[in-house]
């Protein structure tokens, strides 16, 4: 991508991104790759680049552990790894190894339901292979502690034997000598000391002449002499030449196996590159969930659609104080190319067009946007931005003249794939004058198919906006009661610049205000009172069409909670219906296997018994007697649906129905413990525990209870 000025990159903040993209990434490999941040036209390498960060973030919002673990930096390792000769230490081979155990993790993890949900990320590792004999042919050698392995050769393990047999000899004797002079009173130390790496005495300087032996120093104060006796100068050589083999042996050995590893140099140094690619897309990930990136739909064409969009750098400014970000809607197509962008100063004008600038930059480079995920975002070849004061001191230049040179440069280089953002068009010079300069600029931009952002206080460049093909108008909304700047966007209308109400509200002298509008060319001052009540009508037309929305949202919410009491209330009902259903069916099933029990045993009767009668009797008794069972519950069911039950103590003239039968009747008599019922015709001596009071139901009763 190609920018204009070259400081482009820096005016638009980008630097910044990449400090904050750099204070994640955990190894130098992803700390380069940020530095150097390439920004894409092609949209295969956009689209693979967004959406293997995408994916990483998914797994980071799911707390899904990724096995990246390696963040050291062993491109010296690798390289002296592919010089033919040179010998690696055993601590540089453990470094190698970690890389392994990494790489192996990462394969690992990619099983292949990962790699089908995760098919950007899993392109990062095609292509290469985990080899296990790196990590054998290491454990082969070292130990965990990177010290050659005592069976790593027939000679090491020989020597290293020999030096153990010595090294013990060598302690047997000097512990001999030690207690020997000790108990004469000639050692200042007891303590074992070492003196280039040999055993030595720590004598009384005046006792030393009473020791043969090498002397090998003294203390600073001449008090000590240091000794090795001449018992142990032996053993000491032969220690010593023994220590030199094994040195030769060990080195001879790292050189075999640093040769034997050279031909996975290669294959080690994608290891590295692969460790670095997933730590650089994680940082990307990291800063996409700080800022709320999101993934928007690319295009292989010029087009800004933004939904929602913030500013990276504002939106981590004001969550760190705990205030809201406002959002913008910024869409340029091919009908729409040119956005101009009024208001009064300090309403957010200059902010919306770093916003569009950073975000584009950003998702060129494979960054997530914090955007909504609807927004589209084309491919641009080049940028062209010119923010405020561009004065040149080395060229004499004043800020307009400055100014035309860069106007001059867009108008020369603007094209279909072009970017471009104007701060304050033709400010610098005389309004009338620079303004007509900006009408011809903007006109040229529009006829080069250009796509940008200009920002503007000029009422001809409001007016031109709606005139001229492609060119439209936007303004930045403000509060002119509370003179406050609300940042928010309105397209379609130019905004005005308030500049007679604000001059009002801080209270400035009304003559004064009343002087300048006299002076103020009398259209100009119209078009912008004219536009002063357009926009303050229009945001009070939008806060009373939000109200209106919210009750709509609220009543369609009521309604939605109505329906779905309604809805349990009738799956309540069906319920309990489906439980009545199911006692009846259970009772008839319980009174047929009783039946079937019953008729069972007669059936089993007659086939034994000589008196057929009886049994046939028998039957028709069982048959009639569940017969009357149903007509009694048939009559009980009458008698409950007319009746009911009030309880009390029985009086003559009540109405009582009995427990046993469920007979009705009158109380005739009380007789001690027993009442004479008038049940039909016939009179009835009854238990009083066996009655109970009922009273007949009224019609209200009834309808109640339907």
């Amino acid at each position: 991508m190609n920018f204009f000025p070259e400081s482009a990159l820096t005016q638009l903040e980008f630097d910044k991104i990449k400090q904050l993209l750099e204070a994640y990434c955990r190894n130098e490999y992803a700390r380069n790759r940020i530095q150097h941040l390439r920004i894409h036209t092609k949209l295969s390498f956009i689209q693979k680049e967004l959406l293997q960060t995408n994916e990483f973030k998914i797994l980071l919002d799911s707390s899904i552990y990724f096995p990246n673990d390696f963040s050291l930096n062993i491109s010296k390792e690798l390289k002296l790894l592919s010089i033919p000769g040179a010998t690696l230490k055993g601590d540089q081979f453990l470094l190698i190894r970690k890389l392994s155990d990494n790489t192996e993790n990462i394969f690992r993890w990619f099983d292949e339901e990962r790699r089908a949900a995760n098919p950007e990320l899993t392109k990062i590792i095609n292509g290469t292979y985990f080899e296990k004999k790196i990590k054998l042919m290491i454990d082969e050698i070292l130990d965990e502690n990177g010290i050659v392995r005592d069976n790593a050769s027939e000679d090491l393990a020989r020597i290293r034997m020999s030096l153990y047999r010595k090294r013990n000899e060598l302690r047997k004797v000097f512990d001999r000598i030690v207690s020997k002079l000790n108990k004469q009173g000639y050692l200042a130390d007891i303590e074992e000391s070492f003196m280039n790496g040999r055993r030595v005495l720590a004598v009384f300087a005046e006792q030393k002449r009473m020791i043969k032996g090498i002397l090998h120093a003294e203390s600073d104060s001449r008090r000590t002499s240091f000794i090795e006796p001449e018992e142990t100068t032996g053993l000491n050589n032969d220690i010593f030449s023994l220590e030199n083999e094994e040195a030769k042996e060990v080195l001879r050995i790292l050189k075999n196996l640093t040769q034997e590893l050279s031909v996975y140099a290669p294959l080690l140094s994608s290891y590295f590159d692969i460790s670095g690619e997933f730590d650089f897309v994680r940082a990307k990930a990291r800063f996409a969930q700080d800022i709320s990136g999101q993934l928007p739909l690319m295009k292989d064409q010029a087009i800004v659609k933004l939904i929602n969009a913030r500013h990276p750098l504002l939106l981590l400014y004001n969550n760190k104080l705990n205030k809201p970000t406002i959002p913008i809607d910024i869409t340029l197509d091919a009908t729409n190319r040119i956005l101009v962008i009024s208001g009064p100063n300090a309403g957010g004008k200059t902010v919306t067009l770093k916003t569009t600038g950073i975000l584009q930059i950003m998702v060129q480079s494979g960054l997530l946007v914090p955007v909504s995920p609807d927004s589209e975002m084309g491919i641009f070849k080049q940028l062209m931005i010119h923010i405020g004061d561009t004065q040149s001191i080395e060229f004499e230049l004043s800020t307009y003249s400055s100014h035309l040179i860069n106007m001059k440069h867009f108008i020369e280089n603007g094209n279909g794939k072009t970017l471009f953002f104007i701060d304050e068009l033709g400010s610098g010079s005389d309004p009338n004058l620079g303004g007509a300069f900006a009408e011809v600029i903007m006109e040229e931009l529009a006829l080069k198919h250009a796509m940008g952002i200009v920002t503007t206080h000029y009422l001809n460049l409001k007016v031109m906006a709606n005139k001229v093909a492609g060119v439209f108008n936007g303004a930045m909304q403000f509060d002119e009661k509370n003179l406050k700047p609300l940042y928010k966007l309105k397209v379609g209308t130019p905004g005005s610049s308030y500049t007679f109400s604000i001059a009002e509200r801080i209270g400035l002298d009304k003559k004064l205000i009343e002087r300048a509008r006299k002076i103020a060319n009398e259209s100009h001052y119209q078009l912008d009172q004219l536009l002063n009540k357009t926009e303050q009508n229009w945001q009070q037309l939008n806060k009373e069409k939000n109200q209106l929305d919210f009750l709509l949202k609220e009543n369609e919410m009521l309604k939605k909670e109505m329906q779905t009491f309604i809805n349990k209330e009738k799956h309540n009902q069906e319920i309990e219906k489906i439980k009545l259903t199911n006692k009846i069916a259970e009772e008839k099933l319980i009174y047929l296997k009783d039946m079937e029990r019953k008729l069972k045993a007669l059936v089993f009767e007659w086939r034994k018994s000589e008196d057929k009668d009886s049994i046939i009797k028998m039957i028709g008794s069982l048959l009639n007697g569940q017969k009357d069972k149903f007509q009694g519950e048939k009559q009980q069911k009458k008698i409950n649906d007319k009746f009911e039950e009030i309880g009390g103590s029985i009086e003559i003239g009540n109405k009582v129905k009995m427990k046993q039968n469920k007979q009705l009747g009158v109380v005739k008599e009380l007789r001690g413990k027993k009442a004479l019922l008038q049940v039909g015709i016939m009179p009835m001596l009854v238990d009083l525990k066996d009655l109970i009071v009922v009273k007949e139901k009224t019609d209200q009763d009834n309808q109640q209870k339907i």
